[in-house]
């Protein structure tokens, strides 16, 4: 059997598979989707970890494509990236 190169399906599914690989993100993920957006704070008042840490789990989200985040003042305000979720999802469903 010949050695082939990950296509850039692959790689973009084993990007969403690895952002999604920690249970703390998948909740970030449940509750960014029941709320529709969220700053920051109010995820770290929903969440049992240090602000630092949800921080990092959000931005490893973002480089995933599966959240996006706008500054409102002071603050960033998160939500799910429709887009990034709907890749994720057809790519889950051709495995």
């Amino acid at each position: 059997m010949k050695r082939e190169k990950a296509n850039p399906e692959d790689k973009q599914l084993a990007a969403y598979a690895k952002a999604l690989g920690h249970p703390m993100r998948v909740r970030i993920m449940r509750v960014l989707a029941e709320q529709g957006s969220c700053q920051t704070g109010s995820l770290v008042e929903l969440m049992p970890v240090a602000q630092s840490t949800v921080s990092e789990h959000l931005r490893i989200l973002r480089e995933a494509g599966l959240v996006s985040g706008e500054i409102d003042g002071p603050r960033r305000c998160y939500c799910i990236d429709q887009d990034g979720l709907a890749s994720a999802k057809r790519l889950l469903q051709i495995l």
